[in-house]
């Protein structure tokens, strides 16, 4: 995954990790971030429909976490922003006739799965909590 949502969606749920119950503003958001609020509102829909943030609208509004970030495994944040390939498929077609052309997909979505069932591992053992601690 290359396209930065989920460094974008972690910045934005240890951002409201660090203020519990506060609910921050588009804007507050972006201006952390340093992107338009337009992309934040995108990413603060994604992490509202899977059940990470709530928001609410009016002048007084914004988001603010769910649940509290003890209980917000890395690995949810990621589940929230994952691709469809974990590592990207080639775009074009091999070679059938090719011994390595006709198995590469193959042994490519192997290795993508393991690749990716560690990685998973690793996420799971973090909550977004312990994530904040690192900034003191």
């Amino acid at each position: 995954m290359s396209n930065g949502k989920f460094a974008i969606s972690v910045h934005i749920l240890t951002l409201l990790a660090s203020e519990p119950g506060v609910y921050c503003s588009s804007e507050y958001l972006s201006g952390s971030i340093n992107i338009n609020p337009v992309l934040v509102r995108k990413e603060l829909v994604n992490l509202r429909n899977h059940g990470l943030v709530i928001s609410k609208e009016g002048k007084s509004g914004g988001s603010t976490l769910a649940k509290p970030a003890e209980l917000i495994a890395m690995a949810d944040i990621y589940e929230a922003v994952r691709e469809k390939q974990f590592l990207g498929k080639s775009i074009n077609e091999p070679n059938p006739a090719c011994n390595i052309g006709r198995q590469i997909n193959e042994h490519l979505d192997e290795l993508y799965l393991a690749s990716e069932r560690v990685l998973m591992q690793s996420l799971e053992n973090m909550t977004l909590a312990e994530f904040l601690q690192k900034f003191g």
